[in-house]
């Protein structure tokens, strides 16, 4: 069976382009480009791997991340944080995100991430 990977991020651009990327790596993709949407796609995908954005729509992707984190639900899914925002990788300390991988980000970084997240 496929594993699946949700990606959390406003820009269509860039959920476009992952989604092609893990889909052609073998992955079930799901995405959410707003915060309202996000705890209702998780709960009927049920994701082994979360990609969630930094800031989404202006929303701290901190504080999503801290929600999934705090569900009995969903705090065993692994969430791979990225951001553009050059601060960003200390910043989403204490927010409860196995991972971060900057924006721009290398193809090759993000299956790596995702591979290893998703054996588990």
């Amino acid at each position: 069976m496929a594993k699946k990977v949700m990606i959390i991020d406003d820009d269509a651009d860039i959920t476009a382009s992952l989604s092609a990327v893990l889909e052609m790596e073998g992955y079930q993709i799901q995405t959410a480009h707003k915060p309202e949407e996000i705890f209702p796609k998780i709960f009927s995908f049920n994701p082994d791997v979360i990609l969630l954005d930094y800031l989404l729509s202006g929303t701290d992707g901190r504080e999503i991340c801290i929600k999934i984190k705090s569900s009995d639900r969903t705090n065993k899914i692994p969430i791979i944080m990225m951001s553009a925002h050059p601060q960003a990788s200390t910043l989403i300390n204490g927010s409860g995100a196995n991972d971060f991988i900057a924006k721009p980000f290398d193809i090759d970084d993000i299956i790596d991430c995702v591979g290893q997240y998703s054996q588990s």
